[in-house]
């Protein structure tokens, strides 16, 4: 179901990035999916600044004249429900359609949201979280720090393009967190890439939770679960976006 929403707080974070701040209908209303879940954002199409709701034919949403609207997934930084708010914290990639959009946007444009998706299953057996992700993952791994359990600490591997992303990340001293600056937008990921590719094991009562761009998480997938023969079950890796694309 896609709740129209419309932007009522607009903070620039950094060059990149930004915060949008959500009011509308049916927010309040929103279950609870666990860390790291997901919702989809629909704006207007380039060039209008009318909101046309596309329909769903059971299998996806699609426009009147059979396109995909400009639809796109996102983990919310918060859900106010009893304010009926939602933040979404949105990375400027060149040609995003959607991010392009919020980098234009106003207070009082119009937007949808429909979700929340599944979030993440914390694995309550592990001993230790390993998390890696770039700029569009700290949401999630911000949610994740936040519920896991205090018998279970954190090594946090963070990835940005600019100093200027670099921000306090983790509600205490359980979370180890190293920042890694790569301007290199030709290679999103490599830093995550290497510093996984360098493991010969993962240590036991680990688990792996790594999400980005899409091609560097593959790249991950590859090194675990192919060359380590990782379970499959001691990893959650999710590809956030594409560089492609």
């Amino acid at each position: 179901m896609l709740r129209r929403v419309r932007v009522v707080e607009r903070e620039v974070l950094s060059p990149r990035m930004l915060r949008l701040t959500f009011e509308g209908e049916g927010l309040e209303a929103m279950g609870d999916r666990g860390p790291a879940a997901s919702v989809r954002l629909l704006v207007p199409e380039p060039g209008s600044d009318e909101l046309v709701l596309p329909k769903w034919n059971g299998n996806e949403f699609l426009s009147a004249d059979g396109s995909r609207p400009l639809l796109r997934t996102f983990t919310p930084l918060r859900v106010d429900r009893d304010a009926g708010r939602l933040d979404l914290e949105i990375v400027r990639h060149p040609g995003g359609a959607v991010s392009s959009w919020a980098g234009r946007c106003a207070v009082g444009s119009p937007a949808a949201i429909s979700g929340p998706g599944a979030g993440h299953d914390l694995d309550v057996e592990a001993t230790r979280y390993l998390i890696l992700g770039d700029e569009t993952a700290l949401p999630a791994m911000g949610q994740l720090l936040g519920a896991l359990p205090a018998s279970i600490a954190a090594e946090v591997h963070v990835e940005v393009a600019d100093e200027a992303a670099v921000t306090m990340l983790g509600p205490d001293g359980r979370a180890s967190v190293r920042w890694h600056v790569n301007a290199d937008q030709n290679r999103p990921g490599a830093a995550l890439v290497s510093r996984i590719t360098a493991m010969t094991q993962l240590d036991s009562g680990t688990h792996l939770f790594a999400a980005g761009e899409a091609a560097a998480m593959q790249a991950i997938r590859k090194h675990l679960f192919a060359a380590l023969g990782l379970d499959r079950s001691l990893a959650t890796i999710r590809g956030y976006w594409s560089r492609a694309r």
